[in-house]
């Protein structure tokens, strides 16, 4: 066999070569264009469980996994034309014992002097490990979907269901009272009124959660965040007026987010009015809103000076469903856990700052949208 580092060519390297060759960690070969072996390293031998005259005594097509056996062709033809020097693919090979390895091949040419391709350089990482794992992750998410679309599937029925029973009772409810008037005196029916209306509030929080999906990238539009916080500012101008809240809007006019319409008005619109909700009486209440861009996010700041959040107390469970952390008679728990999905099912995220008696500030994360030349994008009234 053919050394392809000849002693008389190279006296003074030719052992330090032959070293580096057979000492790398990574498997080595060298091929005729053919695709026939003419040398192979030990790390090789080693991922492959042959010995180097077993290699050399067989063609490369006998170890190669059949699905696999033209991965090279189109990038070959193009290392052959001199149009790339060099390329990768993925190909999977049989180990002497029957199991099958991944390998992450590098390939590229050695040329005479005259610049004619003589012979191929193939480089070999063994990627089993992580093609394993890839496969298991691609598996689990596959899973995951199909659960996440069964419970959808079940979130819709069990809602649809609820609604049309709670309305039933609702319904009967009324006839009952004004076929006999004397049951609204009635402390069990009382009881049963109170029961009813606790029923249908319930379905309707359950109804607006399991709206909530994650967004296809395709399904999401380019929004000017500082329209949409106008348009926020102007729906609660009057709570505002009555507070005595003052609201500033310093969001840069030329940032364009990602997003659903009816999320984006949802998601400002409820920052907003639980900022004015949670209010201190000690100081004027004062809500700032600034924008910053963080690479490919824009990130919307909503501060006030309001009551502030016991994050070390309640910090772990700020997001949660029914959790609520002030005394507020009108505080369930719902608009905070809704809001944070509404964010995560258009690929953002929302991050919170607080102290208790100082103020609150939440940063959303949302997708920037990049536009080349920005033009008016309607809010809807």
């Amino acid at each position: 066999m053919k050394s392809l580092f000849p002693p008389e060519s190279f006296p003074d390297s030719y052992d330090s070569l032959e070293k580096i060759f057979n000492n790398t960690y990574n498997g080595i070969a060298i091929l005729t264009l053919d695709g026939n072996w003419i040398k192979v390293n030990k790390s090789l031998c080693d991922m492959l469980g042959y010995s180097n005259n077993e290699l050399y005594n067989m063609t490369i097509e006998n170890i190669i996994f059949r699905d696999d056996l033209g991965v090279h062709a189109i990038k070959y033809e193009r290392l052959m034309q001199g149009k790339i020097d060099r390329y990768r693919v993925m190909q999977r090979y049989f180990h002497k014992d029957g199991s099958i390895i991944w390998f992450l091949i590098s390939v590229s040419l050695i040329s005479a002097v005259d610049g004619r391709p003589t012979q191929m350089i193939w480089q070999f990482a063994d990627i089993t490990s992580r093609k394993l794992n890839q496969d298991k992750l691609k598996l689990m998410l596959r899973v995951v979907r199909e659960q996440n679309d069964r419970l959808s599937s079940f979130a819709s029925i069990v809602t649809h269901n609820l609604r049309s029973h709670s309305g039933n009772l609702g319904t009967i409810k009324e006839f009952l009272e004004e076929e006999f008037e004397w049951l609204q005196q009635n402390e069990n029916f009382q009881l049963l009124t109170t029961a009813i209306d606790n029923l249908e509030e319930t379905v309707s929080h359950l109804t607006e959660v399991a709206k909530i999906k994650l967004v296809d990238s395709s399904e999401l539009e380019s929004l000017n965040l500082y329209d949409y916080v106008e348009k926020a500012i102007y729906n609660i101008a009057a709570i505002a007026r009555n507070t005595n809240t003052t609201i500033e809007n310093d969001v840069d006019e030329e940032l364009y987010v990602k997003g659903i319409p009816a999320y984006l008005d949802s998601i400002i619109l409820n920052f907003l009015t639980n900022a004015v909700k949670y209010r201190s009486e000690d100081r004027k209440p004062k809500i700032q809103l600034v924008s910053t861009t963080q690479d490919n996010y824009v990130i919307l700041r909503v501060s006030d000076n309001g009551l502030g959040i016991d994050l070390e107390k309640f910090g772990d469970k700020l997001f949660q469903l029914y959790k609520t952390f002030h005394t507020n008679k009108d505080s369930i728990g719902l608009g905070l856990f809704i809001t944070k999905n509404q964010i995560e099912s258009i690929g953002g995220k929302v991050e919170v700052a607080s102290e208790v008696n100082v103020g609150t500030q939440f940063s959303i994360y949302f997708k920037r949208a990049m536009i080349e030349s920005p033009s008016e994008i309607p809010v809807e009234a």
